[in-house]
Protein backbone atom coordinates (compact mmCIF):
# COMPACT_ATOMS: atom_id res chain seq x y z
CA UNK A 1 0.00 0.00 0.00
CA UNK A 2 1.43 3.37 -1.03
CA UNK A 3 1.58 6.32 1.28
CA UNK A 4 -1.08 9.01 0.93
CA UNK A 5 -0.13 12.06 -1.13
CA UNK A 6 1.29 14.99 0.80
CA UNK A 7 -0.48 17.61 -1.30
CA UNK A 8 -4.09 17.57 -2.45
CA UNK A 9 -5.45 19.11 -5.62
CA UNK A 10 -6.92 21.86 -3.42
CA UNK A 11 -3.45 22.64 -2.03
CA UNK A 12 -2.22 23.28 -5.56
CA UNK A 13 -5.30 25.31 -6.49
CA UNK A 14 -4.90 27.43 -3.34
CA UNK A 15 -1.28 28.08 -4.27
CA UNK A 16 -2.21 28.94 -7.85
CA UNK A 17 -4.82 31.44 -6.64
CA UNK A 18 -2.27 33.12 -4.35
CA UNK A 19 0.31 33.31 -7.14
CA UNK A 20 -2.22 34.77 -9.57
CA UNK A 21 -3.28 37.41 -7.04
CA UNK A 22 0.34 38.37 -6.41
CA UNK A 23 1.74 38.29 -9.93
CA UNK A 24 -0.93 37.68 -12.54
CA UNK A 25 -1.20 34.88 -15.05
CA UNK A 26 2.51 34.84 -15.92
CA UNK A 27 3.38 34.02 -12.31
CA UNK A 28 1.16 30.97 -12.46
CA UNK A 29 3.47 28.24 -13.76
CA UNK A 30 3.41 24.59 -12.78
CA UNK A 31 6.86 24.84 -11.17
CA UNK A 32 5.93 27.99 -9.25
CA UNK A 33 2.76 26.37 -7.91
CA UNK A 34 4.69 23.28 -6.80
CA UNK A 35 7.31 25.50 -5.14
CA UNK A 36 4.58 27.48 -3.36
CA UNK A 37 3.42 24.32 -1.54
CA UNK A 38 6.97 22.95 -1.11
CA UNK A 39 6.22 20.01 -3.37
CA UNK A 40 8.51 18.39 -5.92
CA UNK A 41 7.76 19.89 -9.33
CA UNK A 42 6.63 16.54 -10.72
CA UNK A 43 4.00 16.03 -8.03
CA UNK A 44 1.65 18.66 -9.41
CA UNK A 45 1.33 16.61 -12.59
CA UNK A 46 -0.27 13.81 -10.55
CA UNK A 47 -3.18 16.19 -9.92
CA UNK A 48 -3.22 18.27 -13.12
CA UNK A 49 -1.89 16.98 -16.44
CA UNK A 50 -0.93 20.47 -17.60
CA UNK A 51 -1.18 24.17 -16.86
CA UNK A 52 -4.44 24.52 -18.80
CA UNK A 53 -6.14 21.97 -16.53
CA UNK A 54 -4.86 23.84 -13.47
CA UNK A 55 -6.15 27.16 -14.83
CA UNK A 56 -9.58 25.61 -15.36
CA UNK A 57 -9.57 24.23 -11.81
CA UNK A 58 -8.69 27.67 -10.40
CA UNK A 59 -11.58 29.29 -12.27
CA UNK A 60 -14.14 26.59 -11.49
CA UNK A 61 -13.40 26.41 -7.79
CA UNK A 62 -13.32 30.17 -7.33
CA UNK A 63 -16.53 30.86 -9.22
CA UNK A 64 -18.28 27.87 -7.65
CA UNK A 65 -17.40 28.95 -4.11
CA UNK A 66 -18.52 32.52 -4.78
CA UNK A 67 -21.80 31.52 -6.42
CA UNK A 68 -22.75 29.07 -3.66
CA UNK A 69 -22.25 31.72 -0.98
CA UNK A 70 -24.03 34.40 -2.98
CA UNK A 71 -27.06 32.21 -3.63
CA UNK A 72 -27.23 31.17 0.03
CA UNK A 73 -27.46 34.82 1.07
CA UNK A 74 -29.89 35.65 -1.72
CA UNK A 75 -32.28 32.88 -0.68
CA UNK A 76 -35.05 31.18 -2.59
CA UNK A 77 -37.16 33.02 -3.42
CA UNK A 78 -35.07 36.18 -3.43
CA UNK A 79 -36.50 39.36 -1.95
CA UNK A 80 -35.43 42.99 -2.31
CA UNK A 81 -33.98 42.79 1.21
CA UNK A 82 -31.99 39.65 0.40
CA UNK A 83 -30.76 41.34 -2.81
CA UNK A 84 -29.31 44.15 -0.68
CA UNK A 85 -27.74 41.59 1.69
CA UNK A 86 -26.24 39.70 -1.27
CA UNK A 87 -24.71 42.90 -2.65
CA UNK A 88 -23.13 43.68 0.73
CA UNK A 89 -22.06 40.04 1.08
CA UNK A 90 -20.19 40.40 -2.23
CA UNK A 91 -18.11 43.24 -0.78
CA UNK A 92 -17.48 41.30 2.43
CA UNK A 93 -16.53 38.17 0.46
CA UNK A 94 -14.00 40.22 -1.54
CA UNK A 95 -12.55 41.48 1.73
CA UNK A 96 -12.23 38.04 3.32
CA UNK A 97 -11.23 36.23 0.11
CA UNK A 98 -8.92 38.81 -1.45
CA UNK A 99 -6.96 36.44 -3.68
CA UNK A 100 -10.12 34.77 -4.97
CA UNK A 101 -11.70 38.18 -5.55
CA UNK A 102 -8.70 39.13 -7.70
CA UNK A 103 -9.32 35.95 -9.73
CA UNK A 104 -12.98 36.89 -10.28
CA UNK A 105 -12.09 40.51 -11.07
CA UNK A 106 -9.72 39.31 -13.79
CA UNK A 107 -12.47 37.30 -15.48
CA UNK A 108 -12.37 33.94 -17.21
CA UNK A 109 -10.45 35.28 -20.25
CA UNK A 110 -7.41 35.84 -18.01
CA UNK A 111 -7.30 32.06 -17.49
CA UNK A 112 -6.98 31.28 -21.21
CA UNK A 113 -10.08 29.05 -21.59
CA UNK A 114 -9.48 28.51 -25.31
CA UNK A 115 -6.52 26.34 -24.33
CA UNK A 116 -8.35 24.29 -21.69
CA UNK A 117 -9.00 20.60 -22.23
CA UNK A 118 -12.17 19.94 -24.22
CA UNK A 119 -14.04 18.59 -21.19
CA UNK A 120 -13.24 21.76 -19.21
CA UNK A 121 -14.39 24.00 -22.07
CA UNK A 122 -17.65 22.05 -22.24
CA UNK A 123 -18.06 22.34 -18.46
CA UNK A 124 -17.47 26.09 -18.69
CA UNK A 125 -20.22 26.43 -21.30
CA UNK A 126 -22.66 24.44 -19.14
CA UNK A 127 -21.80 26.40 -15.98
CA UNK A 128 -22.06 29.74 -17.77
CA UNK A 129 -25.46 28.89 -19.23
CA UNK A 130 -26.81 27.64 -15.88
CA UNK A 131 -25.47 30.70 -14.07
CA UNK A 132 -26.89 33.12 -16.64
CA UNK A 133 -30.27 31.40 -16.61
CA UNK A 134 -30.40 31.35 -12.80
CA UNK A 135 -29.38 34.96 -12.27
CA UNK A 136 -31.65 36.21 -15.08
CA UNK A 137 -34.54 34.47 -13.33
CA UNK A 138 -33.63 36.29 -10.09
CA UNK A 139 -33.54 39.64 -11.91
CA UNK A 140 -36.95 38.99 -13.46
CA UNK A 141 -38.51 37.96 -10.12
CA UNK A 142 -37.14 41.03 -8.38
CA UNK A 143 -38.14 43.29 -11.27
CA UNK A 144 -41.70 42.02 -10.96
CA UNK A 145 -41.69 42.50 -7.17
CA UNK A 146 -40.10 45.97 -7.14
CA UNK A 147 -41.43 47.41 -10.38
CA UNK A 148 -37.87 48.31 -11.44
CA UNK A 149 -36.39 47.16 -14.77
CA UNK A 150 -34.35 43.94 -14.68
CA UNK A 151 -31.23 45.76 -15.89
CA UNK A 152 -31.47 48.12 -12.90
CA UNK A 153 -31.75 45.11 -10.58
CA UNK A 154 -28.70 43.55 -12.27
CA UNK A 155 -26.71 46.76 -11.88
CA UNK A 156 -27.64 47.07 -8.20
CA UNK A 157 -26.93 43.45 -7.32
CA UNK A 158 -23.78 42.79 -9.35
CA UNK A 159 -22.22 45.77 -11.06
CA UNK A 160 -22.43 48.23 -8.18
CA UNK A 161 -20.77 46.08 -5.49
CA UNK A 162 -18.05 44.99 -7.91
CA UNK A 163 -17.42 48.59 -8.96
CA UNK A 164 -17.15 49.54 -5.28
CA UNK A 165 -14.30 47.08 -4.69
CA UNK A 166 -12.61 47.15 -8.11
CA UNK A 167 -10.06 49.89 -7.38
CA UNK A 168 -8.96 48.10 -4.22
CA UNK A 169 -8.71 44.71 -5.91
CA UNK A 170 -6.64 46.12 -8.77
CA UNK A 171 -4.27 47.60 -6.18
CA UNK A 172 -4.13 44.30 -4.28
CA UNK A 173 -5.71 45.98 -1.25
CA UNK A 174 -8.42 44.71 1.05
CA UNK A 175 -11.59 46.75 0.44
CA UNK A 176 -12.28 48.90 3.51
CA UNK A 177 -15.22 48.09 5.76
CA UNK A 178 -16.90 51.44 5.04
CA UNK A 179 -17.76 50.19 1.55
CA UNK A 180 -20.38 47.88 3.11
CA UNK A 181 -22.54 50.82 4.17
CA UNK A 182 -22.03 52.59 0.86
CA UNK A 183 -23.18 49.52 -1.07
CA UNK A 184 -26.05 48.81 1.35
CA UNK A 185 -27.33 52.38 1.04
CA UNK A 186 -26.94 52.66 -2.73
CA UNK A 187 -28.44 49.26 -3.52
CA UNK A 188 -31.25 49.90 -1.06
CA UNK A 189 -31.93 53.23 -2.72
CA UNK A 190 -31.95 51.67 -6.18
CA UNK A 191 -34.35 48.95 -5.04
CA UNK A 192 -36.40 51.35 -2.89
CA UNK A 193 -35.47 49.62 0.39
CA UNK A 194 -35.30 51.94 3.43
CA UNK A 195 -31.77 52.37 4.87
CA UNK A 196 -30.99 50.78 8.25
Amino acid sequence: MGRPPLHSADDFVDAAIRLFAEGGIRALTMNAVAREVSAPSGSIYHRFPDRAALLAAVWFRTTGDFQRGYLDVLGDPPTPGSAVRAAVWTVDWCRTHLSEAVVLQAGVRAFEPDGWPEAARAELAVRDEASKHGIDKVFQLLAKETGHPADQIAFAMLDLPLAAVRRHLLAGEVPPKRIDKLVRDLVGLMLAIPAD
